[in-house]
């Protein structure tokens, strides 16, 4: 099946259309942040930069750490622009750009997302790392596709009945993190737990300015929900539409975050653009290990 010039557009000189990117460009293994400014911020550790470009939010830098060749991507804030950039790198690995058809072998690619995040509970301290053992979909981005081969309905039906969620909304998802890359990046001083993705940073996320919220009580529903050993720790905009979209497409993909926040207790970290930094070099060194 040839896939049309509308579906899979492409820039003038052949790269996919907001990437800006040609499949040469990229590693097989993938660092996304949400800033364009955290790009350099990683790559100012690589031993050599090979290629590098930027397209609106999207900026990307190729280049080696330790001789393992990576690509930092900055993916912009929320699900939605994680849906372009998913898609995108997808195609640049196993789709040919020539002939616009799915290749016979497909390529499979290694997603970690180093970001920030607020913990909603009171024993993971700002100033922590926190891998997502799963993500939580609360935006409804992951309903445009067929999922039924990623939910994990006992804990869906089990949030739902927990919230009182409404009908009126997308229902939620979970999905399940790489576990090949939740061990390359763990130790001992790692926290683990679900991981909600809002689609938006205020009312999605329980933020009050002038707007009145649907569930005003969600955030409690959210912070004291159990099923099993698993509980929601933190609440961001990105990690459930990576999982549910590199499950789809046959990638490994876990999200780390520096805890710099705590809602739960009201503190916030005293240094957090240090707590980011030790992140980024914990992660490289434990991707190369």
């Amino acid at each position: 099946m040839q896939i049309k010039q509308s579906e899979l557009i492409l820039n003038a000189n052949g790269s996919v259309y907001h990437l800006n990117l040609k499949p040469e460009n990229i590693a097989k293994d993938i660092i996304f942040v949400g800033d364009q400014d955290r790009v350099d911020k990683i790559t100012k550790h690589f031993d050599a930069i090979e290629f590098t470009t930027q397209k609106r939010e999207f900026k990307t830098t190729t280049g080696t750490y330790k001789n393992k060749r990576f690509s930092v991507i900055s993916t912009g804030i929320g699900p939605d622009n994680i849906d372009i950039v998913m898609n995108e790198l997808d195609a640049l690995v196993n789709i040919d750009l020539t002939t616009r058809k799915p290749k016979e072998n497909l390529s499979q690619l290694n997603i970690v997302r180093i970001g920030t995040s607020g913990s909603l509970q009171v024993d993971i301290p700002v100033d922590s790392f926190l891998i997502s053992s799963f993500g939580l979909d609360l935006n409804g981005l992951l309903h445009s596709y067929q999922i039924e081969s990623i939910c994990n309905t006992d804990i869906e039906n089990a949030f739902v009945k927990h919230t009182n969620w409404s009908t009126k909304k997308a229902a939620p998802i979970i999905i399940k993190n790489s576990k090949i890359l939740e061990k390359k990046l763990s130790s001992d001083h790692t926290f683990t737990g679900i991981t909600a993705t809002a689609g938006g940073f205020y009312g999605p996320q329980g933020r009050v300015l002038r707007l009145a919220l649907q569930d005003d009580n969600l955030n409690h529903k959210i912070d004291s929900f159990q099923f099993n050993s698993h509980r929601i720790t933190n609440l961001e905009m990105e990690t459930s539409a990576i999982y549910g979209l590199s499950k789809l497409l046959g990638h490994n993909s876990c999200s780390i975050n520096a805890i710099i926040a705590n809602r739960a207790n009201g503190t916030f970290s005293k240094n957090p653009g240090k707590v980011v930094a030790d992140l980024i070099i914990y992660s490289l060194n434990k991707l190369t290990e």
